[in-house]
């Protein structure tokens, strides 16, 4: 009888507190699968990690010993400042003096990422002025991006969504449901194949260090926003037509944040 009245205190527990033991089994989750990406990362990069600072220290060793005039602090010193140069997109390599990172081109393939917030990393602002232009920039940038992107999704959508299942539904009478679910993975495979597949190669012919895995990863690190930096297009040192590839880049970034917003559209018809 006992075990029976605490059972039901217990239902009704449960049932009066429902959105409090959601949200709370919600953060759980979160950081469960939070915790999980971090030991899953750790345990693929650390031992990477480990054997690129065994072989930068044999290298550093190696170059102390055959410069024997050269002290270990004076290299460090010069070595600390070639990295934060190298953080602001500078190299001291002489392939790569010819590469500006602030000429037009790579000014507007800067500029397309500050709007769409990928944000690679790789060029920064160096002045304050450019610092605090980057700020106003992004401000007013961003927000006018959402704006216009949804006012073009607005108008694409009724033609790429919309328009294809009626006409399937009322001129041939398919059903609707089983219409819109058919357009949705044909739409869904040819975003993959415009935006991943098609792109990947062409990256991987054009980049001389990237294979087909690293340009698809930078393709879904770029369209996602992530924008980690590590493979960033156009920055070779040998890069032909450099200046035509990055404004075909930069067209690349805009389009990609159309079907993104056209993709969420046609899942998620209700938010537009």
């Amino acid at each position: 009888m006992l075990q029976s009245l605490a059972g039901c205190s217990c239902v009704r527990l449960v049932e009066r507190h429902r959105s409090a033991w959601c949200f709370a089994f919600l953060v759980l989750g979160y950081l469960l699968y939070l915790v999980f990406g971090a030991v899953v990362f750790s345990s693929v990069e650390l031992p990477y990690e480990d054997l690129l600072r065994q072989e930068l220290r044999k290298l550093k060793r190696r170059f102390l010993e055959e410069h024997e005039c050269l002290s270990e602090q004076q290299l460090e010193r010069f070595l600390r400042r070639v990295l934060e140069a190298s953080n602001y997109g500078v190299s001291v390599l002489g392939n790569a003096s010819g590469n500006w990172n602030w000429d037009f081109t790579s000014a507007l393939f800067f500029a397309s990422t500050v709007l769409s917030t990928t944000g690679y990393g790789h060029t920064v602002p160096l002045s304050d002025g450019g610092k605090a232009f980057c700020i106003i920039y992004s401000v007013i940038g961003i927000p006018f991006t959402l704006l216009f992107l949804t006012a073009v999704v607005q108008r694409i959508i009724v033609y790429v969504t919309r328009r294809p299942v009626l006409y399937f539904h009322i001129r041939w009478g398919f059903s609707k449901q089983i219409v819109a679910i058919i357009h949705a993975v044909i739409l869904g495979f040819v975003t993959v194949s415009c935006f991943f597949f098609i792109p990947a190669a062409v990256f991987s012919a054009m980049e001389d260090d990237w294979n087909f895995l690293e340009s698809f990863y930078f393709c879904f690190i770029s369209l996602s926003t992530i924008g980690l930096g590590d493979y960033v297009p156009g920055e070779g040192y040998n890069q032909k037509f450099r200046e035509l590839y990055k404004i075909g880049i930069t067209c690349k970034y805009q389009t990609n944040q159309w079907d993104f917003y056209i993709l969420g559209a046609s899942f998620f018809p209700s938010i537009f």
